[in-house]
C-alpha cells in the first residue's frame, strides 16, 4: 500500500512522489492526481466514483488544511448504506490516520491538500 510520508499546504510525498493536486489513493494502490470535485468543495457521491468502483471497505477523507472540504449528507448516507467506513478528518490527521490503517481491509484515501 502506498505510505504517504509528508503533507503540507498543497504538498503531498507519496512513496517517493510529489503530488500538488488533490489526491485520490485506490485500495489497490493506484494514485489519481489531480483528482477533481464536481463543486469545488463540498464532496459527493459521484466526485468518488473511480474510488467506490475500486471497491473500499474503508475511506479516509483529508477535508483540507482548514476542514474546508465538506462531505454532502447524500454521500454519507450513501456510504453507510454500502457499508463502507467513512472518516473525514483535517488532512494532516487524515495523513496519521491512513497510515495507521492502510493495511486493514481495503483502504482508500482521498486528500485536499490546501484550504
Amino acid at each position: 500500500m502506498p505510505r504517504i510520508e509528508s503533507y503540507s499546504f498543497g504538498r503531498m510525498l507519496i512513496n517517493g512522489s510529489l503530488y500538488t493536486k488533490d489526491v485520490l489513493i485506490l485500495p489497490e494502490g493506484n494514485i489519481v492526481s489531480p483528482w477533481w470535485r464536481k463543486q469545488g468543495h463540498m464532496l459527493v457521491t459521484d466526485d468518488l466514483a473511480e474510488l467506490l468502483a475500486a471497491g473500499p471497505e474503508i475511506i479516509i477523507c483529508g477535508t483540507g488544511a482548514m476542514g474546508v472540504l465538506q462531505p454532502a449528507a447524500e454521500l454519507k448516507k450513501y456510504l453507510a448504506a454500502h457499508n463502507i467506513a467513512f472518516i473525514a478528518q483535517k488532512s494532516a490527521k487524515a495523513v496519521e490516520t491512513y497510515n495507521h490503517m492502510s493495511d486493514t481491509g481495503k483502504t482508500g484515501g482521498c486528500f485536499h491538500l490546501t484550504c
